[in-house]
């Protein structure tokens, strides 16, 4: 992979472990750019977990030339005691699954790093986005469509009979890993530049929850203002240069204490 094609977040992941060996890996919330990521670098082995079959497969598409014989992907859940409850890993990965979990295991997020801690031998390392959904309105139209353009999609994919991700403050991972166990030894966050490739996935992404509604009539408002809402995006994106710069990410790492 050309190191171009690294996320700055991956790239700061690199530069921590330094000449550390990544040895045999956990991607513990996997997806399609954190195990492509992955299986760039020169690791011993890696383990990928996702809970969604359908996730799976795209992660397969991914991963099928690129696998070895000693790597593996699990579809599990990580509020089951008995997964990988006799593995250990020298770099465990958690990439955005904080607020992924809760989709597959809601209320576990407490429990989560807990659960990680006898996995990891050397090093864990967390990425995360600052909550804004829960926000009161931003003053700002920038912040302010991309809080809009959150809520709608959260409020579709309620409606659906979903959960929506739930992200947590990079304050409060470190007081949860912290408690499980670990030491802290860098946290550092990076600005967020949404681009039309983030607009149009978000809005996207309610397309498929909207079919489920039992109510067309309201499916159909639901659709026209998510298309509105992209109109609106779209052309802020234009007059921001091509990039709506709201928002934080972050990246925690930590070692077993």
């Amino acid at each position: 992979m050309e190191k171009r094609k690294i996320s700055a977040l991956y790239r700061h992941i690199e530069k921590l472990q330094g000449n550390l060996s990544w040895g045999n890996v956990l991607d513990a919330g996997s997806g399609t750019a954190s195990l492509r990521w992955i299986c760039s670098l020169d690791t011993h082995s890696w383990t990928a977990v996702t809970g969604s079959e359908s996730h799976a497969q795209r992660i397969k598409s991914v991963c099928d030339t690129l696998k070895r014989p000693q790597d593996k992907l699990l579809i599990a859940n990580w509020a089951v005691p008995s997964l990988l409850e006799q593995s250990q890993f020298d770099t465990v990965i958690a990439d955005y699954l904080l607020g992924a979990i809760e989709g597959f295991a809601p209320y576990f997020q407490t429990y989560l790093f807990q659960r990680l801690r006898p996995l990891t031998n050397h090093r864990l390392y967390i990425t995360g986005c600052e909550p804004y959904v829960p926000q009161r309105r931003p003053e700002n139209k920038v912040d302010q469509i991309v809080w809009e353009i959150g809520r709608y999609r959260d409020a579709c994919v309620l409606l659906a009979g979903d959960r929506p991700y739930r992200e947590y403050p990079a304050y409060w991972v470190v007081d949860q890993i912290e408690r499980a166990g670990f030491e802290v030894t860098s946290v550092k966050h990076f600005n967020i530049r949404a681009n039309e490739r983030f607009i149009n996935g978000q809005i996207d992404l309610c397309i498929p929850a909207l079919d489920l509604l039992a109510d067309q009539a309201l499916a159909k408002a639901l659709r026209n203002s998510g298309e509105a809402l992209r109109k609106e995006a779209l052309a802020l994106l234009k007059t921001e240069g091509g990039a709506l710069r709201t928002g934080r990410d972050y990246v925690i790492a930590a070692k077993p204490r």
